[in-house]
Order: structure tokens, then C-alpha cells, then sequence
């Protein structure tokens, strides 16, 4: 396992997809959280500024996880892969960590910058909203990932793998602001239920909701559990 997990992360950076999610990220990032903490005065909201980072991850986690089984595939690797001396969940996880390493690097290497300037010129921000809202950008990094690889183990195309996996986080994330629209209350506790936006606003009023966090790791589970018998189908087949 420790050999793919290496591997993988030499993969994000001989190749410009490591440098492309790094600087776009870095980018974006440092400019929502001016727009929404630094500029907007009075009107700040740290709340905004992951949510607003929360859809960039729409973009951009797909460019992590678009090649992960993909590029196997196509550059026929795969059996490689699947005759290794490492099961089909340590092969899974492997890239699941290697991805998530990346994604999650380079977050908090971000927020050291933002939260220090947030610190610097802003009166007594609420570190309890900053810790548990960066706690649960991570989480949901994590769910996204694991989505990423389940629908890259379906294709060898890595367009198609990456333009579905936005297509499955943007259902996610967009369920929750149609319940506005529904009068039914079943119909609306289920949408709030599964969606991945409406789950995050405890995190944004400081709570730690282990409901939530148990959630976010089952969707990880699920999404690699999936992955692993897709492959377990494939190996026989």
C-alpha cells in the first residue's frame, strides 16, 4: 500500500495536474477569502468564505481524482495493479490517501496564510468557527475524493471521469437549496438529509456534529467500499 501511496504522489507532480490544483486552489482561495473577510468590512462573513470555497471543490477535486483509476486503464496498468501483493481495499485507500493528502496539504497550507492575516488586521475572530469549519471543509474534501475515485474506476476517459464526478457533487451540494421549493416535509427532511451542503451549517456556527462527521466518513466508506467491488468484479471477470 505504502508503495501506491507513494507513487500516486510522485504521479501529481510529474505531471501538471499537481502544480494546476495547487496554484488555482492557492488563487482562489486567497481571493474569496479577501473578498469575504478582509474587504467586505462590516459585512464579513467567515461563513461565506467556505462555502464559497466548499463549490470551488467542485472544479477542482475531479482534477485530482479524475486519472487516479483512469489513467490505469488506459495505459493498461490495471492488471498490475490488481495481481500486487496488496489488497483491493489497500490499493483503494492508497489513492483515496494520496489524493486527499493533496487536497488537504494544500487547505491547511492555505489557511495558515488566510487565518494569520484574518488574525492580524481583524478584532477577536471566533477561532471556534474557523476551527470547526476548516474540520469540516476537510470532511467533506474527504467524501468528495472518495466520489472522485469511485467514478474514475468507470471509465478509462478521464474527461468523462471528471465531468461525472462534478455532476454527482453538484447534486449534493444543490439538493439542499431545492427544498425551499418543496412542501412536502418528507420530501424535505430526506433532500436535507443527503445533502452535503445543509449538513455543513452546523460546522459554520462552531458545532462539532459528530452526526455530521459520521455522515460525511460513511459517504467515504460507501464511494471506496463501491470502488473496491468494481475491481473485485473486474479481477474474476
Amino acid at each position: 500500500m505504502t508503495a501506491i501511496y507513494k507513487r500516486e504522489m510522485l504521479s501529481y507532480f510529474t505531471s501538471p495536474i499537481g502544480y494546476v490544483f495547487i496554484a488555482v486552489f492557492l488563487a482562489l482561495n486567497a481571493f474569496i477569502f479577501s473578498l469575504f473577510t478582509l474587504m467586505a468590512g462590516e459585512d464579513s462573513s467567515v461563513g461565506s468564505y467556505f462555502m464559497m470555497v466548499m463549490f470551488i471543490f467542485i472544479i477542482l477535486v475531479p482534477l485530482l481524482t479524475m486519472k487516479s483509476f483512469s489513467e490505469e486503464r488506459r495505459m493498461r496498468t490495471e492488471q498490475l495493479l490488481l495481481t500486487s501483493p496488496v489488497s483491493l481495499f489497500g490499493m483503494v485507500f492508497a489513492k483515496f490517501l494520496a489524493a486527499f493528502t493533496m487536497f488537504g496539504g494544500t487547505f491547511i497550507f492555505g489557511s495558515i496564510f488566510n487565518f494569520a492575516t484574518l488574525y492580524k488586521y481583524c478584532e477577536e475572530p471566533n477561532t471556534a468557527v474557523l476551527i470547526s469549519d476548516s474540520v469540516g471543509i476537510l470532511l467533506i474534501g474527504a467524501a468528495f475524493v472518495a466520489i472522485g475515485l469511485f467514478v474514475s474506476s468507470l471509465t478509462e476517459n478521464q474527461l468523462v471521469a471528471a465531468v461525472g464526478t462534478m455532476g454527482i457533487l453538484i447534486f449534493l451540494l444543490m439538493i439542499g437549496m431545492l427544498t425551499q421549493y418543496i412542501d412536502s416535509y418528507i420530501f424535505r427532511t430526506i433532500l436535507n438529509w443527503i445533502s452535503i451542503y445543509s449538513r455543513f451549517g452546523n460546522f459554520s456556527y462552531g458545532i462539532l456534529d459528530p452526526a455530521t462527521m459520521v455522515y460525511y466518513f460513511s459517504i467515504c466508506f460507501v464511494f471506496m467500499f463501491l470502488t473496491v467491488r468494481i475491481y473485485e468484479k473486474r479481477r474474476w471477470s
